[in-house]
């Protein structure tokens, strides 16, 4: 495993270079002392470099909180940090695909318009990426709640992870989507201080929140044991997402767009409608009851999942969002 996400990251790089060479980017890089020296003085150089520092400093924030919310786990039942990584590994999902994925195609394009000064350009690149944020993390995050207990079951019921494995799994997944919004509408809010080369910023609420996370802990730890660690994380995002958000707004630098209510109460029709038609199907089937019919079991986890799609995006068609206009920008 390990050297399959090795060879996944030279793949990853290697997969560039054509792309790179067909554009005439090609990095050329020189061990030369002169050239060294000279890459080292130049003011871009200085400049991205004055840039990174907390930028890394953030990221370490990141990994403590890691480290420490898996230190907590270890003193826990055995097994806390087991359950822990496997529901970590779910909420990941979504926020890579929704959150890494809105904050490449933003950051170029919200760094674009800063660097015309055009304020109207960026507060509505901003304004489309939380809508998007809300358009497809809230019903994820209705799916880790009402769904948690199916999903584990039917990626990591096999072997030696057993009945009990998947329901102290499923909880600690539930902890993480309560905060699977502020989780994936950081990694959009996030880019609109990094374009405006405001990088301490973000690190600064990251290190209070960190604070506040560990503050949670010993509140809910005691009470929720490992799911506790979940939860607070998801606590702690939904404050990260809020403040980044007031940030953006008390610079004025975003400025909602008109419309937000309704498309707010839109959203949250068509989830009460997927939560519905999630639980029932939850509680309708038996997960752990399919020894020896592993492909059946998926089979229907894919029909539930199918269905929540055409219901969620049927209602919202109902109720008068227009998803076009997520897909012109």
């Amino acid at each position: 495993m390990a050297g399959g996400v090795l060879l996944g990251g030279v793949l990853q790089l290697a997969v560039q270079i054509p792309a790179l060479y067909r554009v005439g980017l090609v990095p050329r890089i020189r061990v030369r002392w002169s050239d060294l020296q000279r890459a080292w003085n130049h003011p871009g150089t200085r400049r991205v470099t004055t840039l990174m520092l907390p930028a890394l400093l953030g990221v370490s924030v990141a990994q403590i909180s890691l480290l420490i919310n898996t230190q907590i786990a270890s003193h826990l039942v055995t097994g806390s940090v087991s359950w822990l990584t496997y529901a970590d590994r779910l909420m990941e999902f979504p926020t890579a695909l929704l959150g890494v994925a809105l904050g490449v195609v933003l950051l170029p394009q919200l760094a674009s318009a800063q660097a015309a000064d055009d304020g109207t350009r960026y507060s509505g690149l901003l304004d489309w990426g939380l809508r998007l944020v809300v358009l497809l993390a809230v019903p994820s995050a209705v799916a880790l709640l009402t769904f948690a207990h199916p999903l584990v079951a039917v990626l990591y019921h096999y072997g030696a992870f057993t009945n009990g494995d998947v329901q102290q799994t499923a909880v600690a997944l539930m902890g993480y989507g309560v905060g699977l919004v502020g989780l994936i509408a950081i990694k959009v809010l996030a880019p609109g201080f990094y374009a405006r080369q405001d990088i301490r910023t973000p690190v600064k609420i990251a290190i209070v929140v960190l604070v506040l996370t560990q503050c949670l802990n010993l509140l809910l730890v005691p009470y929720l044991a490992h799911a506790g660690l979940a939860l607070a994380i998801g606590l702690g995002a939904m404050v990260n997402a809020v403040w980044l958000l007031l940030g953006l707004k008390a610079r004025g630098a975003y400025t909602p767009s008109p419309g937000w209510a309704r498309f707010i109460l839109q959203v949250v029709a068509a989830s009460a409608l997927l939560a519905v038609f999630l639980m029932w199907a939850a509680a309708r089937v038996n997960w752990l009851d399919f020894d020896g019919h592993a492909l059946q079991r998926v089979g229907l986890v894919a029909l539930c999942v199918v269905g929540a799609v055409v219901i969620y995006f049927t209602t919202l068609l109902v109720s008068g969002v227009k998803l076009r206009q997520f897909v012109r920008k």
